[in-house]
């Protein structure tokens, strides 16, 4: 019902400054001094339990599902806090694999209000946003269960998210590459130099391979703070050792041993993905926690992560991916290649409205024989006649639906059984996307 506990707490959540839904996104001060005051007032409940936090362009929230799957198959309560969400709200939160219930969403929301009250009436150093508020909820509800470890995904940047009070037993940064320069800067340097505000003196950080210019800025800020960086593609490496249908195997080869490991996620980042969470797990083994090979194993056999290159059919292939800026979209075309095999390709486009239109339809329009462009539900998704009029520039003359459920449909009209359709843009339109081929029956 509309007016539930559970939707009057959604509510509350959602009536603060949310940069995820707001239109257009307006430069807000950000000051962790608030957030600080406010976990104060909660009883510091994110120092509670052991903290590995992770940050990055693209990669991170996959480095954290497989670092959580592992630290669970090894028999510890772990927490895992994640955004955006794809479905529900609850999915943000969870411990072993598990999702918050409403009633305990509701539960916390009336803890925390009048604390959060109290920091916003003062706003001494301004009002606390919508992403802010969840973080609270998160690091409070795994305090209440008493979680082991706590695995923390970065919002938003880094030295300024709201996650960033933390004190880690280690981190991790993931591939950079150009996103919401509108608030991180525009330039590598600039994004990378946000990002790196998660590393902590003395603190141990695991940084995936980068171009050229955001390596430096890691190498360099982790001199100045004596921290420890581990890197892939020096100080780990490993081996494609190739994939079976919707999963893949590599040897890695790390500081503490070898690993034949299988994922079932695909795309090559996702190798770098998976030498960045070894690296995370090394440094905990280093710090005494017990995680067997055996279980590290079976962690990441298990890791479930939805929208990264994930098929939804077979006959015709249909593909998920939540790439959203010109790397991320020139990754899936190559990785489309090289995973999959079909006839002929046709797209589903939807965009949010801050992304790269240009760069990311100059990067498709190449790879695929039909085009239909949709939106998502979000507030910030992009209207269509715009991506179509990008689209025609290339020779492409693109439908158009502001429905992603007709969208699907639309394309499995125009697909053999040996096409391919791929859905791409944004997460949110992947979720459509996975909600609407659970109606129609899709599956592998």
């Amino acid at each position: 019902m509309i007016d539930s506990p559970f939707q009057q707490a959604l509510d509350y959540i959602y009536s603060f400054i949310d940069y995820e839904r707001q239109v257009p996104r307006v430069r807000q001060t950000w000051d962790i001094r608030r957030v600080e005051d406010l976990f104060n007032r909660l009883g510091n409940p994110h120092l509670k339990s052991k903290t590995v936090h992770i940050a990055g362009s693209k990669g991170k929230g996959s480095v954290a599902a497989m670092t959580s799957s592992v630290l669970t198959a090894a028999g510890y309560r772990t927490g895992l806090y994640t955004s955006p969400h794809l479905h529900l709200y609850n999915e943000r939160i969870r411990i072993d694999g598990n999702y918050i219930t409403n009633e305990e969403i509701v539960a916390l929301v009336d803890r925390i209000k009048p604390a959060v009250e109290a920091v916003n009436k003062e706003a001494t150093y301004g009002n606390l946003t919508t992403f802010e508020v969840t973080t609270a909820l998160g690091f409070s509800y795994f305090a209440d269960k008493k979680v082991d470890f706590q695995v923390i995904e970065v919002g938003l940047g880094g030295r300024l998210d709201a996650t960033n009070i933390v004190k880690p037993e280690v981190c991790a940064i993931t591939s950079i590459s150009y996103e919401h320069m509108d608030l991180l800067g525009n330039t590598l340097t600039a994004i990378a130099t946000e990002k790196a505000g998660i590393i902590k003196p003395g603190c141990t950080v695991v940084v995936s391979p980068q171009v050229e210019e955001a390596g430096r800025v890691f190498e360099e800020i982790a001199r100045q703070r004596q921290a420890r960086l581990i890197r892939v593609g020096k100080d780990i490496t490993y081996k494609d050792l190739g994939f079976d249908g919707f999963k893949q195997t590599l040897q890695v080869k790390s500081r503490l041993g070898d690993y034949r490991l299988t994922i079932p996620l695909l795309g090559q980042y996702q190798l770098d993905n998976a030498s960045v969470a070894v690296g995370v797990l090394e440094v905990l083994m280093e710090k005494g926690y017990r995680i067997p090979i055996q279980k590290l194993t079976e962690g990441m056999a298990k890791v479930s992560w939805e929208a990264r290159l994930q098929a939804l059919n077979r006959r015709p292939l249909v593909v998920v991916d939540g790439a959203h800026n010109g790397d991320s979209v020139h990754k899936l075309r190559e990785a489309l290649k090289h995973y999959f095999r079909y006839d002929k390709a046709i797209l589903i486009l939807g965009l949010s409205g801050d992304k790269d239109m240009e760069g990311i339809v100059a990067e498709l329009a190449p790879a695929f024989d039909r085009v239909i462009v949709t939106r998502s539900i979000h507030p910030r998704a992009m209207a269509t006649a715009p991506i179509a009029t990008e689209f025609r520039k290339h020779g492409i003359e693109a439908q158009q639906t502001d429905d992603i459920s007709i969208a699907l449909p639309m394309a499995l009209k125009m697909a053999g059984e040996k096409d391919l359709i791929c859905v791409t843009g944004s997460l949110f339109v992947a979720a459509g996307a996975i909600e609407q081929a659970m109606i129609l029956g899709l599956k592998t």
